[in-house]
């Protein structure tokens, strides 16, 4: 076991590695998550979370080193989650710390880790809100979350990101997919990287378009800007970062931040609850209840819903142990 007390001291401190141990306890959902999670909550709610999407190849983890060289010349404590497919062997991600981060693996003021879906849909890996926190608590004043990069499926870091960055790139075929994917709903700030390529101009151009036409924004709400950058040459970053600020800003003055953390919030604690009690459910089979609810059922007495709601009410008023 774990000195959690300790633990979070040092990743106060800005030591890496008690920020590893703090987010190897989530990821390998440690008994001691409850501990870790109850240290850590006086300590959140100061990091501005950006989430980064897009297809495959659009340069996502280029665009994220870039925002992380941007965010370091303010002088600001940047933590990376990097969330990469699962091994089919190990469980762990396949990519490991992203290569294209390297040049900032020796800065005490950038964390970067990467995370494994472990089959979780969405491009997120199921740990990602307790990670958050972690890096949150640890100091950090920006938290970039970049998800996996597998398509259309990838909206779910809009659920978890203060602001939503969507990346595309000319030639991919992005602008047709982006009506497809559900992105022109969860785009906060749209970037074109890859903008010395030829079509850039035409892939803003069209993703503007898309936007007009799928906008129903009273006046004062906020409208996604796009912005073009060559994230290798890391031109146009500024002007990504300073997007990201009057975003901020926005949802500052309009209340929308504190709504969507709330949000958040919610949607976590949920989460919790509903694995709690699918774990006590997978608990019960072979137990004698379950089976004579089943018996009720077949036998006519009952129909299914009745016996879910029978079934739910009884895991609901029993302690941990569905002991009464």
């Amino acid at each position: 076991m774990q000195d959690v007390s300790s633990l979070v001291a040092q990743a106060r401190d800005g030591r890496p590695r008690a920020v590893a141990r703090l987010i190897s306890l989530v990821e390998g959902a440690s008994p001691q998550l409850r501990e870790v999670m109850a240290a850590l909550a006086p300590l959140t709610g100061n990091a501005y979370v950006v989430g980064l999407t897009g297809s495959p190849g659009v340069g996502k983890s280029t665009s994220t080193s870039a925002l992380v060289t941007a965010y370091r010349k303010q002088g600001k404590r940047v933590g990376v989650l990097a969330v990469d497919p699962s091994s089919p062997f190990s469980g762990g991600a396949l990519l490991g710390d992203r290569v294209r981060m390297s040049e900032h693996a020796s800065d005490p003021g950038v964390y970067i880790r990467s995370m494994a879906t472990r089959g979780h849909l969405g491009g997120l890996a199921w740990a990602a809100p307790q990670a958050i926190r972690v890096l949150d608590a640890a100091g950090c004043d920006v938290v970039l979350v970049e998800t996996v990069g597998v398509g259309q499926s990838e909206v779910e870091i809009a659920s978890q990101a203060d602001t939503s960055v969507v990346l595309l790139a000319p030639g991919m075929g992005d602008g047709i997919q982006a009506a497809k994917a559900g992105i022109l709903e969860i785009g906060d700030v749209y970037v074109v990287n890859k903008a010395d390529r030829d079509g850039a101009d035409a892939t803003a151009r069209e993703l503007n378009h898309m936007l007009g036409l799928g906008e129903s924004r009273a006046p004062g709400d906020w409208r996604p800007p796009i912005v073009k950058t060559v994230a290798a040459r890391q031109e146009g970053v500024d002007e990504v970062v300073e997007a990201l600020e009057k975003h901020r800003a926005w949802m500052e003055e309009h209340g929308v931040l504190t709504a969507r953390r709330l949000a958040r919030a919610s949607r976590e604690v949920e989460t919790i609850a509903v694995t709690a009690l699918r774990e006590r459910i997978g608990d019960l089979h072979g137990d004698r209840r379950l089976d004579a609810l089943a018996e009720r059922i077949i036998a006519g007495d009952l129909d299914p819903y009745r016996a879910a709601d029978e079934l739910v009410a009884g895991l609901t008023s029993a302690g941990p142990s569905g002991v009464n």
